[in-house]
């Protein structure tokens, strides 16, 4: 587990950690059994059967879409019995094909470090670079090349005194990153954004000079108000952040219960459509269903 989690962090893959922290008997779960909810609605670990796993699979690909934490009741039969949890943070799910006792499992979703790019060999860009990572970022260089910039990062910052700047900054706002900066003075960079071969509306987003106006003369100062304005950006519009979109759900065809759209979900393709189900003893009962009617 801890080696999975290492490995999809180094690939800055978002994943979800799932820990039953209550099972109540019976059941053959245990407090701190654990597993890895990957983007794509697979499962390493045990956290439960196929039924436990149905809800936890839909909650975490939820909980990746928001980027927070939850605590998931996994109870034992069917819709609305009057006793739902309104605790914020806490999510009930009525499982009719649970068979053990009720589960409490936490879901932590682990999304990768908002990524931070600079250009540039200057005092202030190795200022980023050592700042970044304290605020939060996942700091890498551009070389210098429109080619470098990638369209998920959170932002980029050219700093490199006047060395291919027009190339990454109309690359960074072509590909629409939430926050594109140069360093530079008023006067230079109006003429930079003068230059750049873009419509006046994205060029019209340029932060430049990049940073808050907090008087700053060392690299430093000027590294810390380049990020102070970009976390100001961020949670201006935290739509800007980097998240996973929201996952498709299906209704189990038999017992009614919600389920995630995924290729790890249990499914069934008949007559060229394919249904969802939360457990083998619905896809079964279905497909015999079915196949009696047909």
């Amino acid at each position: 587990m801890a080696r999975l989690a290492e490995k999809l962090t180094g690939e800055r893959t978002p994943f979800v950690v799932a820990i039953v922290v209550r099972a109540q008997h019976p059941t053959s779960v245990t407090p701190g059994d654990a597993a890895v909810v990957r983007p794509d609605g697979s499962i390493e670990g045990f956290v439960g059967g196929v039924c436990a796993e149905s809800s936890v699979r839909l909650q975490s690909l939820r909980a990746l879409e928001t980027g927070e934490a939850l605590l998931l009741r996994l109870r034992p039969g069917e819709d609305d019995d009057g006793e739902d949890d309104a605790r914020e943070g806490v999510v009930t799910a009525h499982n009719p094909c649970l068979s053990g006792g009720e589960l409490e499992i936490f879901l932590e979703p682990r999304l990768p470090a908002p990524r931070l790019a600079v250009a540039g060999r200057t005092p202030i860009a190795e200022a980023l670079g050592e700042l970044g990572p304290r605020a939060g970022f996942d700091v890498v260089e551009v070389a210098g090349g429109a080619a470098d910039v990638e369209e998920g990062a959170a932002a980029v910052v050219v700093a490199a005194h006047g060395r291919d700047e027009e190339a990454v900054l109309e690359a960074a706002l072509r590909v629409g990153v939430p926050y594109v900066g140069l360093v530079a003075s008023a006067k230079r960079g109006a003429a930079v954004r003068d230059s750049l071969d873009l419509p006046d509306e994205l060029r019209a987003q340029l932060h430049c000079p990049a940073g808050l106006p907090l008087g700053g003369r060392t690299p430093e100062e000027i590294a810390l108000s380049i990020l102070a304005q970009i976390v100001a950006e961020r949670h201006r519009a935290p739509a800007g952040a980097p998240r996973q979109p929201a996952p498709a759900v299906a209704i189990d065809p038999v017992c009614g219960m919600e389920v995630a759209v995924s290729e790890a979900s249990l499914h069934l393709d008949l007559d060229g459509e394919r249904q969802y189900f939360c457990s083998e003893q619905c896809r079964e009962r279905f497909a015999a269903e079915h196949a009696h009617h047909g």
